[in-house]
C-alpha cells in the first residue's frame, strides 16, 4: 500500500509518522513475545480512541471537533427560547453532534446516503448537518417555504433516507406524499411535538428520542463515529444544494469536502474575502436566511467551524431587526431585499418621530449621502472631507442609528445573491456600515469575486480572487470560473452537468459580465434575461429593476420588452411603506389590491418611474407600467424560494396586464 502525505499540513505528516513508528514498535514487541512464548499470537492491537486525529481529510465536522477540543467552554451557538437566550458551548455542541451522528449510524446511514432538512434556522439544523457529514452522509437542505409538490420532487430526486421536518406544518407536507413515492425515506424526525404526537406513522421519530438512540449506540460503539470520520475522502459529496429553479426544476449541486475546504480558505483566510483581516472566535454572526442556501451556509455554518465564532439564531425572519439590536453582530450578510427593507425602516421611523427628531434625521441622511459618495469615490476609505463630516454626524445621529438597526459593531457586511442599487450602498457606507458586494454561485462554492476594504468600486462585484481561474468569454460576455471549489456536478443529471462546463473544463455561470478599469467586474445580467428589443437593442432589465427597487415604495419590478417595440414594467408596491404614506395622506384603503389601485398610488409610482427613466438612455426607458394586483408568493409559483422572480411564470400569470400595455 502506497500512502502519499504530500497534501497534508506538516503537523499532520509529523503526527502520522510518529503514529506509524509507534505501531511498528508495537508489532515488534508483539512478534518477539510470540516467538519467545512459542504460543499462538491472538492479541489485537488497540485502535487509538480518536482515530479522526489521523484522518487524511479535513471536513466541517472535524473542524467542529477541533474547536470543541481547543475551546470547550466558549459559546458556539445561541438561540432565543421563551424570551431568553440559551447558550451552547463548543463542548455541548460537539456532544450533541456526536449523539446525532451515532443515531444516524444506528439508523443504518451509510456513506453517501442523503439526510434532508426542512426547517427554519435553529441549532438542530446545524447539529444534524455536521452529524451527517461526520458519518459521511450527504446533507440536503429544503426551504421552509417549499410546498408539498416541491417537497415531493426534492425528496424523490435526492432519495433521502432520513428527513428532518421540524414541526407539524413541515411534517404534514411529507405525510401528504404517498409513502410508495418515497421508498428510500425510512425516518421523519421532528422537534416540535405539538400536533404530531397523535399521528400514526411508523416513520415519525421525535428529536429527543433520536438523540437517545444515539446515546445508546454511543455507549455500545463508542469509536464508531471517529472511525467513520477517519474514513472521509476529499471527493465525498457532503451536501446537495438545490438551485432556485427560475427556469425549470431545481437541480442538486454536489459540493464535496474539497470544495468546501477550498472555499473556507478563501472566505475566512488572509487575503480572502476581507483582505488581510481574518474573522476570529471573538466574532458574532446572526443567522436568519434559510440555511439550505449556499450564501447563508457560508456565513453561518462554515464560518462557525472555520473561525470558531458564535452563531446566533434569529427567532424568525420577522424578528431580525429586533435580534440584530440584541446581538449587534460583527459580521453580517444580507441579500439586497434585506438591505432595502432596513433602509426603508429608517425612513418610516423618521416619519413617525417628533419634529425635532425628523429634522435631525433629515440632516443626518444628508450628511450620510455626502459621506457615502466621498467614501465610494475613494475606494471605500475616508478622505479628509468625509472624515470631518463623520466627526459631526456620528455623535449626533449615526451612533444612535447604527445601534437601532443593530450594526453598531459590524466591521464587515456583505451583499450578494442579486444586484443592489448604488443608492442603498452609499447610504450604509455613509452611516458607517462597510457593505461590500460580492459574487459567486452554488456551483463554484460562492468563490469568484469580492470588493475588498480599500479597493471598493461601486457598481461592481469586486475583483476575482488572486489564485483562481476567472475569465469573461470574448464572444458571449459570459463569466466562467475554474478552481478547486467548482462543484462535482448536478445530482443524477450528467447531461445538465456537461452543459454547465466548457470543452476545456471551465464552469459556465450563465452571468454576463464586463471589466471595469481592468480589475473589477460588473455583472450585466443573466444571459437568459437579456432583453432584445424589436429594434435589435440588447438591454439588461436587472439594472433598470434595481434602480426602481431603490425606491422605498417599490418591492417588485419586472421589466418587459423582449422582441417588443418598447419597455414596460410590472410593479409591486411595498405595502408597509406605501401604506404608511397613504395614512399620512389620509388615503383610506382596505387591501393590498385596493391600495395599489388608488390613483394617488399610481401617481406615486409614476414619479418613481420618471426618476428612473432619467438615469437611462431613451431606448431603456419604461413607457408604460401596470400594478401587480397581489403580493407575490413562492407557493403561488411567482417567486423562487430565494424570492427571485420567475419571469416566464409572471408573464403567463399576468399576461392580460402585459398585453394591455402593448395594445
Amino acid at each position: 500500500m502506497k500512502v502519499s502525505l504530500q497534501f497534508l499540513p506538516d503537523n499532520k505528516k509529523e503526527e502520522i509518522f510518529y503514529y506509524g513508528l509507534v505501531r511498528l514498535i508495537d508489532y515488534y514487541y508483539l512478534l518477539t513475545s510470540y516467538i519467545c512464548r512459542g504460543g499462538t499470537m491472538t492479541a489485537v492491537l488497540a485502535e487509538p480512541e480518536n482515530t479522526s486525529a489521523f484522518s487524511r481529510v479535513e471536513t466541517v465536522a472535524s473542524l467542529a471537533q477541533e474547536w470543541a477540543k481547543r475551546r470547550p467552554n466558549q459559546i458556539a451557538l445561541r438561540e432565543k427560547d421563551f424570551g431568553i437566550w440559551q447558550e451552547y458551548s463548543w463542548a455541548k455542541t460537539w456532544d450533541l453532534i456526536v449523539d446525532a451522528a451515532h443515531a444516524l449510524l444506528a439508523l443504518n446511514i451509510e456513506p453517501g446516503d442523503r439526510v434532508s432538512i426542512q426547517s427554519e434556522d435553529r441549532p438542530e439544523w446545524v447539529i444534524l448537518d455536521l452529524a451527517a457529514v461526520a458519518v459521511r452522509g450527504v446533507t440536503v437542505g429544503l426551504y421552509p417555504t417549499n410546498p408539498t409538490a416541491e417537497v415531493e420532487y426534492l425528496l424523490t430526486d435526492c432519495g433521502s433516507s432520513i428527513h428532518f421536518a421540524e414541526d407539524q406544518e413541515q411534517v404534514d407536507r411529507v405525510l401528504e406524499i404517498e409513502p410508495s413515492v418515497l421508498p428510500d425515506l425510512k425516518h421523519i424526525l421532528y422537534t416540535e411535538p405539538r400536533g404530531v404526537v397523535s399521528y400514526d406513522d411508523d416513520r415519525l421519530l421525535y428529536w429527543e428520542d433520536f438523540l437517545e438512540i444515539g446515546r445508546n449506540h454511543r455507549k455500545e460503539y463508542g469509536g464508531a463515529v471517529d472511525k467513520r470520520m477517519a474514513e472521509a475522502q476529499s471527493d465525498d459529496v457532503m451536501t446537495l444544494v438545490y438551485t432556485s429553479g427560475t427556469t425549470g426544476p431545481p437541480k442538486g449541486a454536489m459540493l464535496t469536502n474539497d470544495n468546501v475546504a477550498f472555499a473556507l480558505t478563501r472566505l475566512t483566510g488572509e487575503n480572502g474575502l476581507r483582505g488581510k483581516r481574518k474573522p476570529t472566535s471573538d466574532d458574532l454572526v446572526l443567522t436568519y436566511l434559510p440555511l439550505c442556501h449556499v450564501a447563508e451556509r457560508i456565513f453561518s455554518t462554515w464560518h462557525l467551524v472555520g473561525c470558531g465564532l458564535t452563531l446566533n439564531f434569529a427567532e424568525s425572519i420577522d424578528t431580525v431587526q429586533l435580534n440584530l439590536r440584541e446581538i449587534q453582530p460583527t459580521i453580517f450578510f444580507a441579500v439586497p431585499r434585506i438591505w432595502e427593507r432596513m433602509h426603508a425602516s429608517v425612513l418610516i421611523k423618521g416619519n413617525d418621530a417628533s419634529l425635532f427628531k425628523r429634522t435631525l434625521l433629515k440632516f443626518g441622511l444628508k450628511l450620510a449621502a455626502i459621506i457615502g459618495k466621498e467614501k465610494v469615490g475613494n475606494n471605500g476609505k475616508h478622505n479628509v472631507k468625509s472624515w470631518l463630516l463623520n466627526l459631526i454626524g456620528y455623535p449626533i445621529i449615526f451612533r444612535a442609528l447604527l445601534e437601532r438597526i443593530g450594526l453598531r459593531r459590524c466591521w464587515h457586511a456583505g451583499s450578494g445573491a442579486a444586484p443592489i442599487s448604488s443608492e442603498i450602498l452609499e447610504f450604509f457606507m455613509g452611516i458607517g456600515v462597510p457593505v461590500y458586494e460580492l459574487y459567486g454561485m452554488t456551483e463554484n462554492s460562492a468563490v469568484a469575486t469580492t470588493n475588498l476594504p480599500g479597493r471598493l468600486k461601486l457598481g461592481t462585484v469586486g475583483e476575482p480572487y488572486s489564485d483562481i481561474g476567472f475569465r469573461i468569454d470574448e464572444e458571449t460576455g459570459e463569466i466562467q470560473t475554474k478552481h478547486p471549489g467548482v462543484f462535482a456536478g448536478y445530482w443524477n443529471k450528467p447531461e445538465k452537468t456537461k452543459e454547465t462546463f466548457t470543452e476545456d473544463g471551465w464552469l459556465k455561470t450563465g452571468d454576463v459580465g464586463e471589466w471595469v478599469d481592468g480589475t473589477h467586474v460588473r455583472i450585466v445580467d443573466r444571459m437568459k434575461d437579456i432583453i432584445i428589443t424589436s429594434g435589435g437593442k440588447n438591454i439588461s432589465p436587472s439594472e433598470i429593476e434595481n434602480s426602481l427597487k431603490a425606491s422605498i415604495y417599490v418591492k417588485e419590478a419586472m421589466v418587459i420588452g423582449d422582441r417588443r417595440k418598447f419597455l414596460s414594467a410590472l410593479i409591486g408596491i411595498e405595502l408597509e411603506t406605501v401604506g404608511d404614506w397613504a395614512l399620512r395622506k389620509n388615503i383610506p384603503y382596505t387591501t393590498y389590491r385596493d391600495l395599489s389601485e388608488k390613483e394617488e398610488v399610481i401617481e406615486l409610482i409614476q414619479n418613481v418611474i420618471n426618476e428612473t427613466n432619467e438615469k437611462f438612455a431613451r431606448v431603456e426607458t419604461i413607457r408604460k407600467f401596470q400594478m401587480i394586483p397581489k403580493e407575490l408568493d413562492h407557493e403561488d409559483g411567482e417567486l423562487t424560494a430565494t424570492q427571485k422572480l420567475k419571469r416566464s411564470s409572471m408573464e403567463d400569470m399576468f399576461s392580460d396586464l402585459v398585453e394591455s400595455m402593448y395594445q
